[in-house]
């Protein structure tokens, strides 16, 4: 019995809208190359950037340089959050971070997937939420659909593909809890 192979040349994600005319989205292109991907320091021209392309964005939101940002209209951000250098925030579907989130260097917000299932190797979408006081550790990946649950930690170098319980911290691919995290 043959095996069904993946066939690439039958990939259709015409369902999928980004959100934008074309226009704005080779504009956001230009600005996200130019005062986001590249070493650009000044936080406060970058928030007004992503205002002006859509963003929701609290108060005291500080965004390091090298932060690749794909679609700002898709994105929700509270106040006294930290994004740290070299994060991409691939989203595709609405990101939303809540207040006093750190999301540490090099994470990776990952809001599409493909389904491997299907020899189309069909797209999928689902939105990501960081609630409160959550921390996604350096290096980490959290994937389509994951809700990290108010103050949970996700550890440097973790995936997420499941849900992230309160005050949980986890550890890990795929990240399992390990114990409980206790502010004092």
């Amino acid at each position: 019995m043959q095996k069904i192979k993946t066939d690439l040349s039958n990939y259709n994600n015409k369902w999928y809208r980004p959100g934008g005319s074309y226009l704005k989205r080779a504009l956001w292109y230009c600005v996200n190359a130019t005062f986001f991907i590249s070493y650009f320091p000044f936080n406060g021209l970058k928030i007004i950037l992503l205002k002006i392309f859509g963003a929701r964005i609290g108060n005291n939101v500080i965004i390091k340089p090298s932060v690749n940002i794909k679609f700002p209209w898709n994105l929700v951000i509270g106040s006294n959050v930290w994004i740290g250098e070299k994060t991409w925030i691939d989203n595709l579907a609405l990101v939303t971070i809540h207040d006093h989130v750190c999301v540490s260097q090099g994470a990776l917000l990952l809001t599409g997937n493909h389904d491997y299932k299907k020899s189309s190797f069909d797209l999928l979408v689902n939105a990501i939420v960081l609630e409160e006081g959550v921390w996604v550790g350096a290096k980490s990946i959290v994937c389509p659909g994951v809700h990290c649950a108010s103050h949970s930690v996700l550890s440097a170098g973790s995936v997420a593909v499941h849900n992230l319980e309160p005050y949980g911290i986890y550890q890990g691919n795929p990240a399992l809890k390990i114990r409980e995290r206790e502010i004092s």
